[in-house]
């Protein structure tokens, strides 16, 4: 409701701009996730977030195993040992749960920021040849015509294909 209202009001702006302008203001639109999506840039940037993200879940999927492995073999002595051998054991079975849990996230945040530092040049390149192809073509405007951006209707110019040669691709 609210996203309703904020594009309504942003109509009514862009309404009465519009009137106060000249006839001449063209406005033009790309879907930037299909275009972030075809970039080759965008595939190799995706594949190495890959390999990371798999080698983080190996290592995660390493350190569950032996503190499973080694909860079982506590549990199966528990009965054969003295009360202080069991306390220091579930004293270090609750560190090591704490590791595995401190890495998990430590590892998730390394993830998201890596794909931030590849992801951000590959946006700043399609966001200049989308400037680029605008200016060229004379357009004031380019709405992100990607689905939920807050485009209803898109019956313009898309310079999807126009910023993809410009790209190279």
């Amino acid at each position: 409701m609210k996203q309703l209202k904020t594009l309504l009001i942003a109509a009514a702006l862009f309404m009465g701009a519009n009137q106060t302008m000249s006839a001449q203001a063209k406005v033009a639109h790309i879907d930037v996730q299909e275009l972030m999506t075809t970039m080759p840039e965008m595939k190799t940037a995706q594949a190495q977030v890959k390999k990371i993200s798999e080698t983080y879940d190996n290592e995660y999927k390493t350190m569950v195993t032996e503190y499973q492995n080694k909860m079982k073999k506590y549990e199966s002595e528990a009965t054969t040992v003295t009360e202080a051998v069991n306390e220091t054991r579930a004293k270090e079975m609750q560190d090591m749960g704490s590791r595995i849990q401190q890495y998990r996230d430590t590892a998730q945040k390394e993830l998201q920021q890596k794909e931030m530092d590849l992801v951000k040049p590959i946006m700043d390149k399609a966001r200049t040849a989308i400037q680029k192809v605008a200016k060229a073509k004379g357009y004031q405007y380019v709405l992100d015509a990607t689905s939920g951006s807050g485009v209803i209707v898109a019956d313009g110019p898309n310079l999807l294909a126009d910023v993809k040669k410009e790209l190279g691709f």
